[in-house]
């Protein structure tokens, strides 16, 4: 403090004049063109955020506007943001980001090789993030032709997180195809990541225990089988965990670490470590179907395609959550997901019966989603055909929609798949995107109540 006062004083007393904008920035600051100006300056955050979601940079361009920049002229303006929901939800997320990371110090486990089976979607993605963050990487899956996609992709990966050229060479180097699986016996951690088929695992698992080395962490990728089902295979079976990543790899920042009953704790305090080490947020989970995350999303959707068996128009459902502030609404998830997979994962974590009709239907005409060009929507190039405007939702359809996933979340909390309500509005949001400025599910539904 006293440096910066000694610093006005020898400028106030130096006489030099006020530094005055020239130029461009000179007409930008002019107060005809402010009004103007803060007009665009809207428009381009409304594109990325809505004012009554994320108010902060719309009161900046108004500060800018009506104060010349000063927030000692709008003290009310500052005080609302301060202490608006959004604020204090936004500040919430940050710790429980915060406590996430925590979590993968309770072990001193370093991994330097990492050794994936299955060079698939995300198997391969898997494998280019653990080069990307400079583990030795071998990729093993049955031939060569099955491996040479997922190096693609890898070398576009690097393309776009590295700029040097020598970094990205360094990381394809790291990169490592493996036919015959002679990393398994050099890794310090592997991670199967094949197709999800219960015999198929358990043979693969069986061949993989007797060559690991001493203290390797032994981890499936399975998003929907049990680790008690798995480790039926092994000769130890209190070594496996779950090492759980969503798609995609790169851009999700969340990992399920599942544990069964019986699991080593130390085996899981490494997988958590070991997540952390590779820059991702670990998150304990108890083994369950779905786990957290698959099992709060399939009621989620499923229950939005029940409204269109209702008649409700997927685009007034997905408007109506996109509102509601989730980054993509529930139908064109399913789209997203392949609306075959949302039907099997409906069916494994819900009564077989209960699948919505319009699911079922497309499915057998092979109208599976983004994937086919066909779904609940029309896709071109990646994205909707044709997406219009909804004028009008109806009202309380976005708290009706949310409800599955609210209500499961909290049963997962009290059943004690996930350890308590923080952890798992945690969960939800570094996975789903469920709106951060609501600060989780169950954070979001218990401030509902208590201003009802």
């Amino acid at each position: 403090a006293r440096l910066m006062e000694r610093s006005a004083a020898e400028l106030i007393r130096s006489g030099r004049p006020p530094h005055r904008p020239s130029g461009l920035p000179a007409l930008m600051n002019h107060p005809l063109m402010r009004p103007i100006i803060a007009a665009m300056a809207k428009k381009q955050v409304a594109k990325k955020a809505r004012p009554e979601h994320y108010p902060a940079p719309y009161a900046i361009i108004d500060l800018w506007q009506k104060a010349d920049g000063d927030p000692l002229k709008m003290p009310q303006l500052m005080q609302a943001i301060i202490s608006s929901p959004t604020t204090k939800n936004l500040l919430r997320v940050f710790f429980l980001q915060e406590r996430l990371k925590s979590l993968g110090k309770e072990s001193s486990f370093k991994a330097k090789h990492l050794h994936v089976i299955g060079a698939g979607t995300m198997g391969g993605d898997i494998a280019a993030w653990g080069a990307l963050r400079g583990l030795t990487v071998t990729l093993q899956d049955q031939d060569i032709s099955r491996i040479a996609p997922a190096m693609g992709r890898a070398g576009a990966l690097f393309k776009k997180r590295l700029r040097d050229p020598l970094l990205r060479r360094a990381a394809m180097d790291r990169l490592i195809p493996d036919t015959s699986g002679e990393g398994i016996q050099h890794a310090d951690v592997v991670i199967e990541a094949i197709f999800e088929n219960l015999q198929a695992k358990h043979a693969l698992l069986q061949q993989i225990e007797p060559r690991l080395k001493p203290g390797a962490i032994l981890a499936t990728n399975t998003s929907s089988l049990r680790i008690e089902d798995l480790r039926t295979a092994l000769a130890d079976p209190s070594r496996l965990v779950g090492i759980h990543f969503f798609n995609p790899v790169a851009m999700m920042p969340l990992v399920e670490v599942i544990a069964a009953t019986g699991t080593q704790p130390q085996a899981a305090a490494d997988a958590a470590a070991f997540v952390r080490s590779i820059d991702k947020l670990p998150l304990p989970v108890k083994s369950a179907p779905g786990f957290l995350v698959n099992a709060v999303l399939a009621p989620y959707m499923l229950g939005a395609m029940r409204k269109l068996d209702e008649g409700v128009a997927p685009s007034v459902i997905d408007a109506a959550m996109r509102r509601f502030g989730m980054p993509m609404g529930p139908i064109e998830l399913a789209d997203t997901v392949g609306l075959d997979i949302a039907l099997a994962a409906g069916q494994q974590l819900s009564d077989t019966t209960s699948a919505p009709k319009c699911l079922m239907e497309r499915v057998a005409q092979g109208h599976l989603g983004k994937k086919t060009g066909r779904g609940f929507y029309e896709w071109s190039k990646g994205a909707i055909a044709n997406r219009s405007d909804v004028a009008a939702i109806p009202e309380g359809l976005a708290e009706s929609l949310i409800a599955p996933l609210v209500d499961r979340t909290q049963a997962l909390v009290q059943e004690g798949v996930i350890a308590d309500a923080d952890l798992a509005d945690a969960g939800v949001i570094f996975s789903t995107g469920f709106a951060p400025f609501r600060g989780g599910p169950l954070n979001w539904n218990k401030t509902r109540s208590i201003r009802g």
